[in-house]
């Protein structure tokens, strides 16, 4: 809402940068409804007075290009402003926010990573079998393969030939990624959204692409799974930061449990909520808990062996798709426990 022309020429190529074209008005729209059901409301410092009297509402911001203007918070205090932006300094956030309301932002999605104690441990199987319960559930998912030697979730999940955007089609994400554009353009294998590596070249994604992309994963709410190596650069950093929880698994043998204790010591650097999956066979005198106390962190449970797994990968039926076999089991009752209470993820 403005009738400067040059700041309507600014806000103008901001919601194209932003990939919205926006309603406008000079004062507020006579039309009931409109000013309190947009998703986002723009004033121009012209059209401030203009506002007075109109509904109180969240998500009004009072934009302008005056720096030194003193008046300014007593006229955004009268309108309700959230907040002040200035213009040049404030354009790439405010980019940010259009776009997020223009996606229609809400609850970020659940957001869990799997990590191996140590090499062979499960846990690809076992991310592939969280995101497959969780799409089952009819939850949006979106299943992400943060580990570019492991030969590609695709392939656990029979999709290799499936056509879709790769790891490699992001590697020089830098700025902000749309989280509608991402889902569609990822391959959809058995109603789930997986982001994997290609059978090329190997490609470096930077700390930058990881957070692009992941953040626009969780802007669309439901789920969202990573799989990660034990190894933490820069980029599994950035993947580590925006996890709810961090599942690891660990084989229930000495060394398995010494090496797990040197992947928890470098993830929980960076992740405060990393929690213990304990599968079997045991080593004489062991035990999920003991497992779980010697290595400092809550336990979540014992990962069930499902008979016959091998044998139905090789079918290309994906890890969690038998829905009463042990594996699917554990899992839905781990998504039962995560969203009790409101989402929070629950021991």
């Amino acid at each position: 809402m403005t009738g400067d022309a040059e700041l309507l020429d600014d806000l103008l190529r901001l919601c194209a940068a932003a990939g919205t074209e926006p309603q406008v008005h000079r004062s507020v729209p006579e039309r009931k409804g409109s000013w309190e059901e947009a998703s986002l409301v723009l004033v121009g410092d012209d059209a401030a007075e203009r506002c007075r009297g109109a509904t109180r509402r969240r998500g009004v911001m009072l934009v302008g290009r005056d720096q030194d203007d003193p008046d300014v918070w007593q006229r955004a205090v009268e309108i309700g402003a959230d907040c002040v932006l200035r213009l040049p300094d404030a354009e790439s956030w405010l980019v940010d926010r259009i776009a997020d309301a223009a996606e229609g932002v809400g609850r970020p999605a659940l957001t869990v990573g799997v990590i191996g104690g140590r090499g062979g441990a499960g846990a690809s199987t076992l991310a592939c079998a969280l995101a497959v319960t969780a799409a089952r559930a009819g939850r949006r998912t979106m299943l992400v393969d943060g580990d570019p030697l492991g030969g590609g979730l695709d392939v656990l999940l029979g999709g290799e030939q499936t056509e879709g955007r790769r790891w490699p089609d992001f590697a020089a994400s830098k700025g902000r990624v749309a989280g509608g554009a991402l889902e569609e353009s990822l391959p959809r294998l058995h109603d789930l959204r997986v982001l994997s590596w290609d059978r090329g070249d190997s490609v470096v994604i930077r700390p930058e692409a990881m957070r692009s992309v992941l953040a626009a994963a969780r802007r669309r709410g439901g789920v969202v799974v990573v799989d990660l190596p034990r190894r933490v650069d820069e980029g599994v950093a950035e993947a580590l930061a925006q996890l709810d929880v961090g599942l690891l698994v660990v084989p229930a043998e000495l060394r398995a449990v010494a090496a797990a204790g040197r992947v928890a010591s470098l993830v929980s650097m960076v992740l405060r909520d990393l929690r213990a999956v304990v599968r079997g066979p045991y080593a004489t005198g062991l035990d999920d808990r003991w497992i779980a106390d010697a290595l400092g962190l809550p336990l979540v449970g014992e990962l069930p062996s499902e008979p016959g797994l091998s044998q139905a990968l090789d079918g290309a039926a994906p890890p969690g798709s038998r829905t009463r076999g042990p594996l699917a089991a554990f899992c839905t009752a781990f998504w039962d426990r995560a969203f009790a209470g409101e989402g929070s993820v629950a021991s």
